[in-house]
């Protein structure tokens, strides 16, 4: 299950370092091989036999962690799928395998006790990988059509999460899990990322303490670096050949980069190759969206120049100080204005976006006066609360203590 790029004692020096390979995927923290006798029970608690290639994960590992972007269409958005952990029995924490099968176990007799039809004890869906209780990735071990198939779960969030799916959601990663492994890939480059934090941090990190606390040699570590980017998408070869607006899933990755970079040539570039910029690009967010709600600013207005659509309540995720002349183009293209809006650029210490939005409200409505001062003083509780957990310990907040004070103190001093 892995390639050629490594010989045998450079995998079991791997191997002695937590690290395995499998469907051209690395493993860290990889645990032993998987005993016969638990492959054996598990065996006994499923619908059908379990999958060959799971099979021959598990001899190979019996669970371990990986550092990978999963980006599937589910329930209409496109999601970002976490897919961190191989469970494994054992785990003190969110990974145990043993429990997430007792976990189904019960839920598929609570569902038959409710339907009121008999349960032969059977799984026909293993859970087997995921993150915490969000995410969560399932075998087939049913016979039929599906068989073998890989299955990714995600929780959906309260309605206050905006942009965020909020029913739970199942799709196929791929037919077997070779193919779901493979569909795991890096959308950026680990060694030059577009933010703090990334895909491929966790992996480096581990990489480092096996180098600094364990002995792994600095030239074996850079040929496993090496061989991890080897599943980087390269989206920038079809934009130089003219054929990246063939490839939806890749042109949304080139896209996502130009946002998180706030590269408003990029955007250009991409707009002129013929990509949409329309249609969800994480979770329900549409580009536009998804660039106000990041502050790349610059990026989002290329693409309402470009023609990206803007959608009506786009002025509600401002997070950042926007300009007039950004809220002026976006009023232009058919965002609405609203006393939430205001108070978000207020917040934000952006205080001439928030009057020509007043303004623009004022037009249409003369409710502007209390409509703003509730949507003050809803923002108002919900950062002092904040503020009052992050110094009391109990939370930990994006903007931090000097940013959460520095929004109170825009907010109790501004005045229509």
């Amino acid at each position: 299950m892995h390639n050629d790029y490594f010989g045998d004692e450079e995998l079991a020096q791997l191997r002695s370092h937590g690290i395995v390979l499998f469907a051209r995927r690395v493993i860290f923290e990889a645990q032993p091989p998987m005993a016969e006798s638990q492959i054996a029970a598990l065996q006994a608690l499923c619908a059908g036999p379990l999958p060959p290639e799971l099979l021959a994960l598990w001899r190979q590992s019996a669970g371990g962690r990986i550092d990978y972007d999963l980006h599937l269409h589910m329930n209409g958005n496109e999601e970002s799928v976490v897919w961190s952990d191989l469970f494994w029995s054992g785990s003190e924490g969110p990974q145990d395998l043993q429990g997430w099968v007792d976990h189904e176990r019960e839920a598929a007799q609570e569902a038959a006790a409710q339907s009121g039809e008999p349960w032969d004890g059977k799984l026909t869906l293993l859970p087997f990988g995921g993150f915490e209780d969000s995410d969560r990735i399932y075998a087939v071990v049913e016979p039929g059509p599906d068989y073998g198939h890989v299955l990714a779960w995600k929780q959906g969030l309260p309605p206050p999460w905006p942009h965020e799916m909020h029913e739970d959601g199942m799709t196929t990663v791929a037919h077997d899990l070779c193919a779901a492994f493979e569909a795991l890939q890096l959308d950026e480059d680990p060694l030059a990322p577009a933010g703090d934090y990334f895909t491929g941090q966790a992996l480096l990190e581990y990489l480092d303490q096996r180098h600094q606390e364990h002995g792994l040699s600095l030239e074996l570590m850079d040929r496993l670096i090496a061989f991890y980017r080897g599943a980087m998408v390269d989206w920038r070869s079809p934009l130089a050949a003219g054929t990246l607006g063939q490839d939806a899933p890749l042109a949304r990755v080139a896209l996502r980069h130009a946002i998180a970079t706030d590269d408003a040539e990029q955007v250009a570039r991409l707009a002129a190759a013929g990509i949409a910029l329309d249609g969800p690009l994480l979770g329900s967010a549409i580009a536009t969206d998804l660039a106000l709600s990041h502050g790349a600013h610059h990026a989002a207005e290329a693409l309402v120049r470009a023609g990206a659509p803007v959608a009506h309540d786009a002025l509600d995720y401002i997070d950042s100080a926007v300009s007039p002349e950004l809220v002026g183009l976006l009023l232009e293209r058919g965002a609405e204005p609203s006393a939430t809006a205001v108070a978000e650029c207020v917040a934000c210490g952006a205080p001439a976006a928030a009057r020509l939005i007043a303004g623009a409200y004022a037009q249409s409505r003369d409710d502007l006066p209390g409509a703003y001062a509730a949507a003050r003083d809803g923002m108002l509780a919900e950062l002092e609360a904040a503020l009052v957990e992050v110094h009391a310990g109990r939370l930990t907040h994006y903007l931090g203590p000097a940013g959460l004070t520095k929004r109170i103190d825009h907010l109790q001093s501004f005045e229509l």
